[in-house]
């Protein structure tokens, strides 16, 4: 009997309901909250699934992301996961697979979009000197203003390379968040700051970009960003590489692989990863909450910055560019361009802002890595 009384004893021991903390619970709680804004209202599945997953993981279970031990005992699976994050591999091969999926001809066929691209990085610069404001060190402050760009693979990248790890799951999570709710966050913004009047402004149609130009673009664009700041070639390479793929029309295979198998498996490895850093414990304190804190701020004043740049460009053009589309240049793609789109149609529907907004949001992909750079640069890395 004490044999049964025993087992059953070590058995109940082993589970996960008397070692979990109230932290833990409200962790779970969180990633339940996540799932249910990913499933049921459809914001960025693909990256808050697998991230949110993670995040239930490791809050039942802390050692599936421990780290190797000083013996040579094996870490735990997402902890080898989480290694190519630090050493910025996942996020370049996300890079590269959103050059392969993504069509750069609005932006070439309108490069004045680069400038609305550029001015909705502001927020990144405004979110550096508050976080510098509420105590964190030039690098840290560096590391979580990058999340302004709603950028998740470019804030992964600039954490592990100014050295802030500690700090990576946090930045990961709430640019992730901040990107799977564009469609919450942005519409209210963009209200704001503009009439109806503005945002029914109908845009004339692209002109056509020849195939000679699309393959161009890639190549000039790495030649140019790449030796003004060497150190976003990881991003920047691989952005316009994966274009390249899609462009030159030879290497369908090559094209095929990275925007969708390799693009999958990536985004798998990638979100799982930064999910299982969200312990209670890394998670539930000051830090974070000034992190979270900050990027919405961050978000918010891009937002608000590359709309306020379209109102000027709406002037200087007499009327012929549409505000709205600066909100998409803070780089999330397409979900900024789609929001634009939307809050467009509601001032009228006939009205078809998307193709216009992806200039703007392409370009805020490269101004989001080039701010990257200069905060490398910056720094000497």
């Amino acid at each position: 009997m004490s044999y049964i009384t025993d087992t059953l004893s070590n058995l109940l021991g082993q589970t996960a309901f008397f070692s979990l903390t109230w932290g833990n619970y409200v962790m779970i709680a969180v990633a339940c909250v996540f799932l249910f804004l990913a499933i049921k209202k459809e914001y960025e599945p693909l990256l808050l699934v697998p991230i949110a997953f993670g995040m239930l993981l490791v809050n039942i279970y802390p050692d599936i992301i421990a780290p190797i031990g000083s013996d040579g005992e094996a870490g735990g699976l997402l902890y080898y996961f989480y290694v190519l994050d630090e050493w910025s591999i996942l996020p370049s091969l996300i890079f590269m697979g959103v050059g392969a999926m993504t069509d750069f001809g609005p932006l070439i066929a309108n490069p004045k979009s680069f400038l609305l691209g550029a001015a909705a990085q502001f927020g990144i610069f405004a979110a550096y000197f508050g976080a510098i404001a509420l105590g964190f060190n030039d690098k840290a402050a560096a590391a979580v203003s990058i999340i302004g760009g709603a950028d998740g693979p470019t804030s992964i990248f600039l954490a592990g390379k100014l050295g802030q790890t500690a700090l990576l799951g946090p930045i990961a999570v709430a640019a992730y968040s901040y990107m799977s709710l564009v469609p919450i966050i942005q519409p209210p913004i963009m209200k704001l700051l503009t009439t109806k009047k503005e945002r029914a402004v109908k845009m004339e149609q692209l002109r056509t970009v020849t195939k000679l130009e699309k393959i161009l673009f890639p190549i000039v664009v790495t030649i140019v960003v790449c030796m003004i700041l060497p150190t976003t070639a990881p991003l920047v390479g691989m952005l316009m590489l994966g274009n390249l793929f899609k462009e030159s029309g030879v290497v369908r295979q090559l094209t095929e692989t990275a925007s969708n198998a390799l693009m999958y498996i990536v985004v798998i490895l990638l979100g799982t990863s930064v999910g299982a850093t969200t312990s209670a414990e890394a998670f539930l304190n000051v830090t974070t909450l000034k992190i979270v804190a900050l990027g919405l701020v961050a978000f918010a004043f891009g937002t608000a910055a590359g709309v306020l740049f379209g109102k000027l460009m709406c002037v200087l053009t007499h009327g012929k560019t549409n505000p709205l589309i600066g909100s998409a240049g803070v780089s999330a793609v397409p979900m900024a361009a789609r929001v634009s789109q939307k809050v467009g149609a509601q001032a009228d529907p006939t009205n078809f802002l998307l193709m216009h907004a992806m200039g703007p949001n392409v370009a805020g992909v490269i101004g989001t890595a080039v701010a990257a750079g200069t905060f490398m640069a910056i720094f000497g890395i």
